[in-house]
């Protein structure tokens, strides 16, 4: 099943057939108990209807977004060598090793780029990335209920400088995207699913890679629960998983460059990078 959201409605896809859902409270539609036995029954009593996945918006509603840092090893290595001039390289050795996860504030609602939409870089740094990642719908109750594909963008060099500037590195205006929908399944998503991201520029491939996402180091489960031990999400959370396709340290991301990251059972997002 898979949820899309729209100027004016909420869409279910269900078997490749859309579906208009009943409701156009994303909050509520998506903190429903059992949300794939719902999304199921719903598809089943209603009318098919003839859609296009054209002006899609962010399939968010008022939650917020979360990452969790340094979760695979390639991520790790690209952590250290980008901070080992500041010292701070030791850091990310250890939470890697650690039983306590890397987790920080991405993004609210408002801030997020939509599905085709533009992705920003800083005019402050000069080594500017996206960061690929599964991202997890964790409801109000803990729960990991769905899946979508997110970018992390991140100003290496402002991280690498000092590990305490990480919220102006990963915080700003369009430094998130996610979509283009929420997958919802019955089980938990394919460990073996491959995330494949391509950047281009100038209609040339720049950069391209694929990782499978059962190269993580932690579950997503485990993340989960570190998030929700002293916070509540009264509306659900955006929980970014880390990366590990990270382009080498002579690249740097340019204003019109179009980032593509496809997950096969979730779909691919496409944003074009922009300096506000």
């Amino acid at each position: 099943m898979k949820i899309y959201k729209s100027s004016n409605n909420i869409i279910i896809e269900s078997a490749g057939k859309h579906y208009l859902a009943d409701t156009k409270d994303w909050n509520a539609l998506v903190n429903q108990e059992n949300l794939y036995g719902k999304l199921k029954d719903h598809a089943n009593a209603s009318n098919e209807i003839n859609w296009t996945a054209d002006m899609l918006q962010a399939p968010i509603g008022t939650q917020e977004i979360w990452a969790a840092g340094v979760t695979y090893f390639r991520s790790r290595e690209a952590r250290m060598e980008e901070s080992k001039d500041s010292g701070a390289d030791v850091f990310y050795s250890k939470v890697y090793e650690a039983e306590r996860p890397e987790l920080f504030f991405k993004s609210t609602h408002y801030r997020v780029a939509n599905p085709g939409g533009k992705v920003n870089i800083r005019k402050d740094s000069k080594w500017n990335v996206p960061e690929p990642e599964l991202t997890l719908l964790i409801n109000s109750s803990g729960k990991i209920v769905g899946y979508t594909i997110g970018n992390d963008m991140s100003s290496r060099d402002i991280e690498g400088e000092n590990p305490l500037y990480l919220p102006q590195a990963k915080c700003y205006d369009l430094a998130a995207a996610i979509g283009p929908c929420l997958f919802v399944p019955e089980e938990p998503i394919d460990p073996n699913s491959k995330i494949v991201m391509k950047i281009e520029r100038d209609s040339k491939i720049v950069f391209e890679g694929d990782i499978s996402i059962n190269q993580m180091k932690r579950g997503h489960e485990e993340l989960a629960e570190f998030l929700f031990r002293e916070m509540s999400f009264p509306d659900g959370v955006y929980l970014m998983t880390g990366t590990c396709l990270v382009p080498d340290d002579t690249f740097t991301l340019q204003p019109g460059d179009i980032v593509s990251i496809e997950i096969e059972a979730i779909g691919i997002l496409k944003n074009t990078v922009a300096i506000r």
